[in-house]
């Protein structure tokens, strides 16, 4: 079985693992507001359960897991190369340490005896015993080096996978952040896989040194018995399939509670941050909210106790087995002794050794546990990592002039949505010239923002073209197309900056230029308010961060038309900018929007038909289709669907005149 692009294949191997094995939830429709506050379980699926499909599902995971180590070694060294060698080799030379300390203890207690029996010397007691500081000491300076070590890594790591996470997906498409599992996905890339690499790179040298001191010791147990050395280390392997098994289902019960735990995520948003503040107050909704957290929580805490109940009652039982074989293993060693065929240096040596081989086994088989279960997050993480655009330049991407007309045109555009059942756009042409204002408008899911997604290239058209000055916007990059648009969406973003910043981010190159920002500022009519701002254009905005500001809806619209005017691109596109300003502030806007849009192809969606009439030509959508297209006058003189929406709303500002 192959796993996924980047992965050990960590999630198909578990999934492949046994009768108990189940997919996780696709979709959870349910919010969580209401309802119930459990998630059912999946029914487990049907596997073969004969000993040759076990051994053959046990290959495939242990084959699986070890295919995933050079990807893991690779992030902990883009983390810190210095820190990774230093571990490396410290955790190499522990292994070596426990057979010396024994062998140590062995020449102390044999030089003690000596000297009691009167042929041994006190100075051969000194050096055997300074010996043994020695040993002490590098054993407690490996042990510093590694917890320092991996301290360090540790944090070197999570900023590694998060700045990974971060930069993979701000070049993601925009659907992917649409639904419901990809949601779960990056949860799971940014929350629980930092912390993973490295837990299952210390599992893994873990397992190395683990193999050198098992190794140094099983040889002593040999020379003893070899019946001894197999009884050691046969006695751990039940408790190591109780820990593979139980470290799957943790992993199982991770993944099916990930949407449990978006729930309890957003419950807490809606109580903890000023965006909900009013409405929750308002409605009295926070003891409410609260109380679904708490019951929420108290599912995930009764599985996670269920499982942890489970998980220690199987471990100590099997342990005990490990436990049983050891003391048989020490009375037989102390039997020997007395029976003079060892000495009390011998008899200390090998029960030693004994003891060490038995957790050392019992060590290698919990570190190559940990390691699959390490590597069932991972998959998660490689997952996302190995996720693809969908937007992407093609290989050889059309250079854009080097003056951009904004000439548009749509040819037969059809657009349905991931998972819809009805095409957002269906057939849509139109032509807008370049410079011209064109106002769309429709009732609410026409289309009318989808149509403005597509411009903006954030997704691709399932049917039809757009061009750009004559050339399908498909043939350029992206990135450049998108260069060419400045937007204003219905759901623009409330940067917790400075109001500076707040408008500077609307073009990265002009961030810090205040000449700029206070021009756009003031086109935007947002330079009056800032300036009775405590620090005015420095004053940080929101109540995230110390000495912010808070602005009511209109303001905050003001700001985000700033950030729009700010970048000097050939398109201009407005999703309803004057839904939140007072009619005053609407009336200013669209008197001068011909000259803030001079020289500019505008396109802008407004539900209010005063301001519609200013565009030099409107488009109607109707269910996906263009309607009607045309100036104000002559769909007036059509009188069919826009004539009758405009005289509609104005005869209501008639009526209440």
């Amino acid at each position: 079985m192959i796993g996924p692009p980047g992965g050990g294949g960590g999630l198909e191997l578990f999934m492949a693992r046994g009768g108990r094995r189940r997919r996780p939830p696709s979709t959870v429709p349910d919010s969580g507001l209401t309802g119930p506050v459990d998630i059912p379980e999946p029914e487990p699926e049907a596997v073969p359960k004969d000993l040759k499909s076990r051994l053959n599902r046990m290959w495939v995971n242990v084959t699986g897991t070890v295919r995933g180590l050079p990807k893991v070694a690779k992030l902990t060294w883009q983390a810190s190369p210095v820190l990774t060698i230093v571990i490396t080799l410290v955790t190499l030379l522990s292994g070596l340490l426990p057979t010396a300390t024994a062998y140590i203890a062995k020449l102390l207690i044999d030089s003690v005896v000596a000297a009691i029996q009167g042929h041994g010397t006190k100075s051969a007691i000194v050096g055997v015993a300074l010996f043994q500081f020695g040993i002490l000491v590098l054993t407690a300076v490996s042990q510093a080096l590694t917890t320092y070590g991996q301290s360090l890594l540790q944090e070197r790591m999570t900023l590694t996978i998060r700045h990974q996470v971060m930069d993979h997906a701000s070049a993601l498409h925009l659907s992917y952040f649409e639904g419901s599992a990809s949601y779960d996905m990056l949860r799971q890339a940014s929350q629980e896989a930092p912390t993973r690499p490295l837990s299952m790179m210390n599992s893994a040298l873990g397992l190395i040194r683990t193999v050198i001191t098992f190794g140094s010791m099983i040889a002593l147990l040999v020379s003893i018995s070899p019946l001894l050395a197999l009884v050691a280390l046969v006695a751990p392997i039940p408790a190591f399939i109780s820990q593979s098994k139980y470290g799957a289902r943790a992993f199982w019960l991770t993944l099916m509670m990930s949407p449990l735990k978006r729930r309890m995520d957003y419950l807490n948003s809606l109580v903890t941050t000023d965006t909900y503040a009013k409405e929750t107050k308002l409605f009295g909704l926070g003891p409410y909210f609260v109380d679904r957290f708490q019951r929420l929580g108290q599912v995930f805490y009764d599985r996670q106790r269920t499982l942890t109940r489970k998980r220690s009652v199987s471990s100590t039982s099997w342990g005990l087995l490990s436990t049983a074989a050891g003391s048989a293993i020490a009375l037989y060693i102390a039997l020997e002794a007395v029976g003079g065929r060892l000495t009390l240096g011998d008899l200390a040596l090998y029960t030693a050794a004994a003891a060490s081989v038995q957790t050392s086994v019992q060590g290698l088989f919990t570190a190559f546990s940990g390691m699959y279960e390490n590597n069932l997050y991972l998959d998660t993480l490689y997952r996302f990592l190995g996720t693809k655009p969908e937007i992407v330049a093609p290989s050889e991407p059309r250079p854009l002039p080097s003056t951009v007309e904004g000439h548009i045109r749509f040819e037969e555009v059809s657009f349905t949505y991931p998972g819809a059942a009805d095409p957002a756009l269906d057939g849509v042409s139109f032509e807008i010239r370049p410079g011209e204002t064109v106002a769309v408008v429709g009732r609410n899911g026409a289309g009318k923002s989808t149509l403005f997604k597509l411009l903006c290239r954030l997704y691709d058209p399932t049917g039809g073209r757009i061009l750009l000055d004559d050339v399908d916007i498909r043939e350029y990059d992206p990135v450049e197309l998108r260069r060419q648009i400045s937007a204003m969406f219905q759901d623009y973003v409330t940067y917790q900056g400075t109001a500076a910043e707040n408008i500077g981010l609307g073009d990265l190159t002009h961030l810090v230029d205040r000449e700029r920002i206070e021009t756009s500022a003031k086109r935007a009519g947002a330079d009056e308010r800032i300036e009775r701002l405590p620090s005015g254009y420095d004053t940080p905005l929101g109540r995230w961060f110390d000495q912010g500001v808070s602005l009511s809806g209109g303001e905050w619209q003001k700001i985000a038309l700033a950030r729009a005017f700010l970048r000097e691109a050939p398109i201009l596109i407005l999703d309803e900018p004057t839904s939140a300003l007072d009619a005053q502030a609407e009336h200013d806007l669209f008197s001068r929007l011909r000259e803030l849009s001079e020289g500019r192809t505008t396109l802008y969606i407004s539900h209010r038909f005063s301001t519609v009439r200013q565009a030099e030509r409107i488009l109607l959508l109707e269910h996906g289709k263009v309607a009607e297209y045309g100036t104000h006058d002559e769909l007036m003189a059509a009188e069919a669907g826009y004539a009758e929406l405009f005289t509609l709303q104005a005869a209501a500002y008639l009526d209440e005149a």
